[in-house]
């Protein structure tokens, strides 16, 4: 089975990892909040390793760059939900910690990526 490039790519594989987290921990948010952060939290937790994979597809380093940078906004994103889940009690210390050490690791990642696609 052939593998594409975004497969191999450890951001793509840290933000995937990441949103697999997200759906475990927003099953235990209120049921109010389905259609609100559940499903916001969710989408970007998804976005974030959607754009890496598209960027791969691209031609131009400029357009490669562009997704990358939509991943990290998407990271960004995620971790305001994920602070105001927190404020609001919805999530506990130790949920907060793991989602802010996962989004500092793979926005790391993503901004180097961005400036190496930028360079070529």
């Amino acid at each position: 089975m052939k593998l594409f490039s975004f497969e191999k790519l450890v951001v793509r594989l840290e933000s995937k990892q990441l949103a697999v987290s997200i759906y475990k921990i927003t099953k235990s948010l209120p049921t109010d909040e389905k259609f609100g952060l559940v499903s916001q939290m969710r989408r970007c937790s998804i976005s974030i390793s959607s754009n890496i994979a598209e960027g791969t597809g691209r031609h131009s380093n400029k357009d490669k760059a562009r997704f990358t940078e939509i991943a990290y906004s998407s990271a960004l994103e995620l971790l305001n939900q994920a602070i105001l889940c927190h404020d609001l009690e919805f999530i506990s210390d130790n949920e907060y910690q793991l989602i802010r050490e996962k989004l500092s690791k793979i926005t790391a990642m993503l901004d180097g990526l961005y400036k190496s696609q930028l360079k070529n």
